[in-house]
């Protein structure tokens, strides 16, 4: 398998959503990508502000494009913050570098894609996006 598909995507997305509402977290907004960076499936919580799509997108994205999960990217941007930026300007501004960005590999390791959550503290995103992916029976890399 070499990336998502559809109904496991709908199923990622699907349950973020609920671990959300289950924990009591604002609406939110969740996106999940194949290896290039399209978008498979995109839910947008009722209540969730209008800007939280590119948000979430562009968390996903920026794990794809680097191979790594949101947390490693964020410490890279605390640590390398004009290298991340140029990585911004590269990624026509769809680069999230913070936790709720996470990668979904296979059993051997393998990058399917990646799931960004939005509209909570980065690690309640986080918190949920994990759930969705274990809903899927997949793995999670948040770069922790």
């Amino acid at each position: 398998m070499s990336h998502l598909t559809l109904d496991q995507a709908k199923t990622i997305a699907d349950a973020t959503l609920a671990e959300g509402v289950k924990l009591g977290f604002k609406p939110l907004t969740v996106a999940v990508i194949d290896p290039s960076g399209d978008l498979i499936a995109l839910q947008r919580a009722d209540g969730a502000s209008p800007l939280r799509p590119k948000i979430a997108h562009g968390k996903a994205n920026a794990c794809v494009q680097v191979g790594l999960g949101g947390r490693a990217i964020h410490a890279r941007a605390e640590q390398q913050a004009y290298f991340v930026q140029a990585l911004n300007g590269l990624c026509d501004g769809l680069f999230v570098p913070v936790p709720g960005g996470v990668l979904v590999r296979d059993s051997a390791g393998a990058v399917l894609g990646a799931v960004g959550v939005t509209g909570d503290t980065s690690d309640n995103d986080e918190i949920a996006a994990l759930a969705g992916i274990a809903a899927a029976g997949l793995a999670a890399d948040t770069g922790a």
